[in-house]
């Protein structure tokens, strides 16, 4: 069986951000930082779950609310300015291409 695009996709996702976050400063490395390392493991499970599960849709709309709220941390990174522009944009563009359209 052939790996989901969508799988390495979240999978080099992670590779790019977890450096990134491991250098937070410590003020928001245990809080917003953990929150998104803990976020994007999620992301990755639950799409090897769905790759498996005979009832995608449930876990697939969790999907899309974890890969808003990661959205969202991503763009408080970028307000706290703790990521540059650059770094925010490649992140939000690697988000963007994660998406799963649910056809609703």
């Amino acid at each position: 069986m052939t790996e989901p695009p969508i799988i390495q996709k979240t999978y080099n996702l992670i590779k790019w951000y977890i450096p990134i976050l491991n250098n937070l400063p410590r003020n928001h490395k245990f809080m917003l930082g953990d929150r998104l390392i803990n976020g994007l493991y999620d992301l990755l499970e639950n799409l090897i779950a769905a790759r498996f599960a005979s009832e995608k849709v449930t876990i697939l709309t969790q999907i899309n609310l974890k890969l808003d709220i990661i959205r969202y941390q991503t763009r408080l990174l970028y307000d706290f300015e703790l990521i540059k522009v650059d770094r925010y944009n490649y992140g939000s563009q690697l988000l963007k291409e994660i998406g799963i359209d649910l056809g609703a």
